[in-house]
């Protein structure tokens, strides 16, 4: 089993690196697929609106055949061949069908793992796996940061998105060979009950509303934002962006290892989720209100927005505990399309915003909008997260 897990972890770096790397191509789509900020912005969206749309199939599959088969074969089809036609894009509409592959390759991956914790592991102990898999595997943001830069400054962007679909396709038939599907449960109710059973659990709602917008600042900022962003209004080089995503994705990584175990000193989940979360929403308040003064505080509160927005496998262990066994598949994935959808559908958004006060204002302004409204909803949804209640 721990051989499968760690195989689940590597395909979850991919994941990602999918989600996170339009962000450094965007100069190189820009001058040759002729791609604008909101075209990219409509593909990152595209990524992940197709994989919540995955969640809800994907639960239903975890419940029924288990991750082996579930992971491995959309890994192979969605990623595999998503990768390749990105790597042969010729015009922006193939980037936005083939990230929405990407999108339905990397919507099992994750959750894959999460069943396994809920199914075989202790109740106690599943935020602090769950934390601890997603920070390990958010070393693929890193890798879409500056080793990404390098990879395309010695075999063109084409040649290392090729290379890493390859890498995709191995990794689909390593998770096919070595992961474990966990026993079936014995209970008459497996297989029974549908997502509606769990949307029938009064607690599971404020967790909804603070999973629908708590990945979508730093998903939205680190994957598609934080490039153009320094580059337009600092005017650095590519290799100073790559360092800087670099740092925000570290940050990443360190948050989502710290906030899983923290829900074994702090006995609140609601606790520790709300103040990460407030912290993360000042955070995009602060860079709406100092966009351009400084791009050490920038790098900074780029950072923390990183850091902060990473409580996704707590608040996914918070619902956890509301959950019952025989629906776990169902329901960690119904929060995960929460989770993705709401990244989505915010990122797409943002790059409609983004496009009409380009046009009606200057660069710095446009950011300041882009800041503040990501900041706004997390806001929102830290006020309707207050009704919550611990397990």
């Amino acid at each position: 089993m721990k051989t499968g897990i760690v195989c689940l972890v590597l395909g979850y770096v991919l994941s990602q690196f999918y989600r996170a790397f339009l962000a450094v191509l965007s100069p190189e789509l820009s001058n040759e697929l002729a791609a604008t900020p909101e075209t990219l912005a409509t593909a990152s969206g595209v990524w992940f609106l197709t994989f919540a749309a995955m969640q809800i199939p994907v639960g239903m599959a975890l419940d029924k055949i288990g991750p082996k088969i579930t992971a491995s074969a959309l890994l192979l089809i969605g990623g595999g061949g998503g990768a390749l036609l990105f790597s042969f894009a010729i015009n922006s509409n193939h980037i936005t069908v083939a990230m929405g592959l990407l999108g339905v390759g990397c919507s099992p991956i994750l959750m894959s793992a999460y069943y396994i914790f809920a199914r075989s592991f202790s109740p106690r102990i599943f935020a602090t796996l769950a934390g601890l898999s997603l920070g390990l595997g958010t070393l693929g943001n890193v890798a879409s940061a500056l080793p990404l830069t390098i990879a395309v400054q010695y075999f063109g962007w084409r040649g290392a998105i090729l290379s890493v679909a390859f890498i995709t396709f191995a990794i689909a038939i390593l998770i096919f060979l070595f992961v474990k599907n966990p026993p079936r449960l014995e209970s008459e109710k497996v297989g029974s009950g549908s997502i509606f059973s769990i949307l029938r659990i009064p607690a599971i709602w404020p967790i909804i509303a603070i999973m629908s917008v708590t990945y979508a600042p730093a998903a939205g900022i680190r994957g598609l934002w934080i490039s153009p962003y320094l580059a337009d209004v600092f005017v650095i080089s590519n290799e100073m962006i790559g360092m800087a995503t670099l740092i925000m994705g570290f940050a990443m990584i360190l948050g989502s290892i710290l906030y899983g175990p923290l829900d074994r000193v702090v006995p609140s989940k609601k606790k520790i989720i709300l103040i990460g979360n407030l912290m993360c929403s000042l955070s995009c308040f602060s860079l709406f209100i100092f966009p351009g003064n400084s791009l050490v505080v920038s790098i900074v509160l780029l950072a923390m927005v990183g850091f902060f927005g990473s409580s996704f496998a707590v608040i996914i262990g918070h619902g956890r505990d509301f959950i019952p066994p025989h629906l776990i598949g169902r329901g960690v994935t119904l929060l995960n399309l929460f989770g993705i959808g709401g990244a989505g559908l915010l990122q797409a958004w943002s790059g409609k915003i983004f496009a009409k006060y380009s046009l009606e204002t200057s660069l710095v302004v446009s950011y300041q909008v882009i800041f503040l409204f990501f900041g706004l909803f997390l806001f929102l949804g830290c006020l309707i997260y207050l009704f919550s209640k611990d397990a």
